[in-house]
């Protein structure tokens, strides 16, 4: 498979023409993620001469829907109902021994030093320092043995410490179970692992549910983890690097402000820290960033989102037939839904469960079937000719949602649903599109003369 590992990818663009090499020198202060946002949803970066360190530097190897697509070997249509195929059979990891597991070629206990071991960026101009922002975030209920995996930014704080924004989550309910015992909370990061990994990180599940035992099953075989050197974490074998340590207990220090995906900053505050006890990396190691607020960060927090929406309206809505979190929306805010419609009322019905599923949707469009949900231009015509506010528009007021909304008084305000559906009583030629016939199968090459001209006698 194309996304085996996280190098197998790096050549699989390389060999598609999808990789761009930056051979400049380049700074941590901004350079980097400057020259990959210029690169977003076209390009890869990578960066192989960055200033004071000898590792180079990865960005944007997912920018696109077509390359979530690509990695999970299916097309666009197909990414939401494989991954919530993964999600309900998900596929038992296999634990391999250090010798097998590349990870593991280079352990660096004791003495560590984050800045001068890795090149980890600044991204913004008010952030409040240098962020790993693409490290998956393991953790383990001592009960139960099952790990959860998540994304958290990652401020570097201190030679050895990093502070972690923890949202009201699993990873921060068992961080809390073990701060009233008065424990710390083992975890590891993982940074450089492949896509459909990364992907898998981000799926919506019931607590207890181990994400990467969802990436076996988008994977087709059993994800191959190993055991880390101070702490018991189970992480991806073939990961460029790995950082081991605790959450400690009682310990608050502050974090931000940090470029988030709304194109704002969170704020500063006092967050949970991370003490490090253990660094392991592959020969060569790579290091990988995402930048924030671009297409990579956006898509992969939204697609996993769309699979859950997609489960959550299908239990009102049966005839739903895709759900689209668009990049205008931050895939986070604005939702797009395709239903067959059998009922007056559906639309509505598919709206409320949309605002159910997550209180981060702020604006839910419901279109009919027929309507291209990842053509925006498509999507602004339905607006234009199949909504009128009077008897299409669903408003709520003092609700819940994100706090990140810098218009939302403390995360509470307004939601908005448009159901842009044509009516079931409607006269048959009133909503019917026009259309060229052949159209569809003329090829414009067949036609266009590209070497001719027009003759001069009729431009003079």
């Amino acid at each position: 498979m194309r996304a085996k590992t996280f190098r197998t990818w790096l050549q699989h663009l390389q060999s598609e023409g999808r990789l761009a090499v930056i051979n400049r020198n380049v700074s941590l202060q901004y350079e980097i993620a400057a020259v990959s946002k210029k690169l977003d949803g076209k390009k890869a970066t990578y960066f192989t001469n960055v200033e004071d360190y000898s590792i180079p530097v990865v960005s944007g190897i997912c920018s696109s829907r077509e390359d979530f697509a690509e990695a999970l070997e299916t097309d666009q249509f197909g990414i939401i109902h494989k991954f919530n195929e993964a999600v309900a059979s998900p596929t038992p990891c296999r634990l391999v021994n250090d010798a097998e597991a590349p990870v593991k070629e280079n352990i660096i206990l004791g003495d560590i030093d984050l800045m001068k071991l890795l090149p980890i960026p600044v991204h913004h101009e008010k952030d409040s320092g240098n962020y790993i922002t693409a490290g998956l975030f393991i953790v383990r209920d001592p009960e139960t043995r099952k790990q959860n995996v998540a994304i958290h930014r990652l401020q570097v704080s201190g030679k050895d410490k990093l502070g972690v924004l923890l949202l009201p989550r699993h990873t921060f309910h068992l961080f809390k179970e073990a701060e009233e015992a008065g424990r710390a909370l083992e975890c590891a990061i993982a940074i450089g692992v492949d896509p459909v990994t990364l992907l898998a990180s981000q799926a919506s599940t019931p607590y207890g549910v181990d994400e990467l035992e969802i990436a076996g099953s988008l994977r087709g075989e059993p994800l191959e983890v190993v055991r880390c050197e101070t702490v018991d974490i189970d992480v991806p074998a073939s990961a460029e690097i790995v950082l081991e340590g605790r959450i400690l207990p009682h310990v608050r220090e502050p974090e931000g402000p940090f470029g988030e995906f709304p194109k704002y900053y969170g704020p500063r505050s006092n967050k949970e820290v991370v003490q490090i006890s253990a660094v392991t990396h592959r020969n060569n190691p790579i290091f990988y960033t995402i930048v924030p607020a671009c297409y990579e960060h956006f898509l992969l927090g939204g697609i996993p989102r769309e699979a859950s929406l997609f489960q959550s309206i299908r239990q009102t809505v049966p005839g739903v037939k895709a759900v689209h979190m668009s990049p205008g929306g931050t895939c986070r805010y604005h939702a797009i839904v395709s239903i067959k419609k059998r009922t007056q009322g559906e639309a509505k019905n598919a709206i409320i469960a949309a605002f159910a599923n997550s209180f981060d949707i702020k604006h839910v469009i419901v279109v009919d079937e027929e309507i291209d949900i990842f053509n925006m231009e498509e999507v602004e015509w339905v607006i234009a000719t199949r909504f009128q506010a009077q008897k299409d528009l669903v408003l709520i007021h003092d609700s819940q949602g994100s706090k990140l909304d810098p218009s939302t008084e403390d995360g509470v305000g307004s939601k908005m649903g448009l159901d842009c559906t044509v009516p079931l009583n409607s006269e048959p030629m009133r909503y019917l599109p026009v259309y060229i016939p052949g159209y569809n199968e003329v090829k414009t090459e067949d036609y266009v003369d590209f070497k001719a001209s027009i003759k001069a006698e009729h431009l003079e």
